[in-house]
C-alpha cells in the first residue's frame, strides 16, 4: 500500500541558504507551502518558526520572510532536517 502524498504544491529541489534568526540552514526544497531545509539547530516539531531565504531575481535581491509551524523534524546524517507548513510570507529587497 503507498503512502498518499499530502502536498498540494510543486515542490522545487534547490540549495539555498534560510537564515533562522540564531543559526543558519540549507533548503532542500520549497514550495508556495512548505519548505524543508536542514540544519545544525534544535526545532521541535509544532513549533512556530521564522525564517528568510534571499533570492536573486532580474530586478535585483529580494527576501522572502515567512512565518510557519514545523510539522516534523528528521535527522539527516549529522543535521537536522526540518519540514516547515508556511502560513505567512512576504517579499521584500534586500538592504
Amino acid at each position: 500500500m503507498q503512502a498518499q502524498e499530502k502536498r498540494r504544491e510543486e515542490r522545487v529541489c534547490t540549495a539555498l541558504p534560510v537564515d533562522l534568526g540564531t543559526a543558519t540552514g540549507i533548503t532542500r526544497d520549497v514550495s508556495a507551502s512548505g519548505i524543508f531545509f536542514e540544519t545544525d539547530a534544535s526545532f521541535t516539531p509544532g513549533s512556530a518558526i521564522d525564517f528568510a531565504m534571499e533570492f536573486d531575481t532580474p530586478g535585483g535581491k529580494m527576501i522572502l520572510k515567512c512565518h510557519g509551524s514545523i510539522v516534523r523534524t528528521e535527522v539527516h546524517d549529522s543535521r537536522l532536517g526540518v519540514a516547515v507548513k508556511i502560513t505567512e510570507s512576504t517579499m521584500e529587497p534586500a538592504r
